[in-house]
């Protein structure tokens, strides 16, 4: 997602030529089908369509690729080089690129469906390749359906073909792909930990959210990678809009807070809900919030990731931040294998062991004013 953020805003900038999209492959790639290079006036170019080892022969010869409109090439990263495929590098697999000018207005609806999923809307785009006389040609639907943009002279015929294939399929002689909005991430907890997790999931192209009901830290200045920081009020999860396909993290350091937020939080089951904390109050609250929501303890145990974070040694915020952001994305990714989250057992043994008053009775230290 940052790739797509670079790319939209090297063409916002002025002066890009050629966009390069990678649109097959066969055996092994760096990057997969959707991956795009942008490229620009005096060597400037945004993305990148392999791990650096087509990047100078195309951006070499692109522009003279596309002197009479858009083509698809195949380049080999096999170790043998063939008549059929003209480039062999040692990297072990065929890629086909899409080479198109940007100033056509096929390459600027599919630039504009780019940024508008940047803004959260979702649309998808058709490409039929070109070749053997015929020009590319590109549709691009909205979220529901509709035609937002249409090649000239394509007929009725096409944009029902169109609205009735499926992204990610593979299709002869055409690409179908998905334009969705950035991953969002909820980060509840505004403390100094907060901020190289919100750093991160910048980084990755994440929007970002930061949220907190102390607003003497929920404060824009202290998070300034977020798109917002909002000091919640008693209605704040509901107000923030937080959806099943979001991911969260509360880690607010507060025993109430949390539990609070994760009462609101589990009847939405965001696609992510990881929980900063130790095995014994993550159970605690757990067991409390489970009653407090009607839910049995298992399902809250399956909505939530507790311990918070993949295990991969390390100490402090920033390594915190990293098995967070490892786990989030491999969850939201549907990737995630074994980790080490909380079963019903681990609930009912910590709760055996004792109680919620240790967290309660003593106030956090980032709960007091600065």
């Amino acid at each position: 997602m940052m790739e797509r953020r670079q790319i939209v805003g090297l063409w916002r900038r002025g002066g890009a030529r050629v966009l390069v999209t990678v649109v097959r492959v066969e055996g092994s790639s760096y990057r997969r089908p959707g991956a795009r290079l942008l490229l620009g006036r005096a060597g400037a170019y945004a993305g990148t369509i392999s791990g650096g080892c087509l990047e100078t022969e195309v951006t070499r010869k692109a522009e003279w690729k596309v002197r009479e409109g858009a083509v698809v090439e195949r380049y080999s990263t096999m170790f043998d080089d063939t008549a059929e495929v003209p480039y062999g590098l040692g990297c072990g697999g065929v890629v086909d690129l899409l080479l198109e000018p940007v100033e056509t207005p096929e390459c600027a609806a599919l630039l504009h469906a780019m940024e508008r999923a940047l803004g959260g809307e979702r649309s998808t785009v058709v490409t039929w390749f070109p070749g053997e006389g015929r020009s590319l040609r590109r549709v691009v639907l909205g979220a529901g359906g509709e035609v937002v943009f249409a090649s000239e002279g394509l007929g009725e015929k096409k944009l029902a073909c169109a609205q009735g294939l499926r992204p990610g399929e593979e299709y002869e002689g055409r690409f179908v792909e998905e334009m969705c909005g950035p991953q969002r991430l909820f980060v509840l907890g505004a403390g100094d930990d907060a901020k190289p997790l919100v750093a991160m999931a910048a980084m990755m192209g994440w929007s970002v959210i930061v949220a907190d009901g102390r607003a003497h830290l929920a404060r824009a200045e202290r998070f300034a990678e977020a798109e917002r920081v909002v000091a919640l009020a008693d209605d704040g999860v509901t107000r923030l809009g937080i959806g099943a396909d979001d991911a969260v993290v509360v880690m607010t350091h507060s025993y109430e807070q949390d539990r609070g937020l994760l009462a609101a939080l589990l009847p939405i089951a965001p696609r992510y809900l990881g929980l900063l904390g130790a095995r014994h109050r993550s159970s605690l609250l757990v067991s409390e919030v489970a009653a407090m929501t009607g839910l049995a303890v298992e399902a809250c145990c399956e909505r939530i990731w507790a311990p918070v974070g993949l295990d991969l040694g390390g100490d402090g915020p920033e390594a915190i931040a990293l098995a967070v952001m490892a786990e989030a994305q491999a969850a939201c990714m549907g990737k995630l294998g074994g980790s080490r989250r909380l079963s019903a057992v681990d609930v009912a043994r910590h709760v055996r062991e004792g109680g919620a008053s240790r967290y309660l009775q003593t106030q956090c230290a980032m709960d007091e004013a600065r």
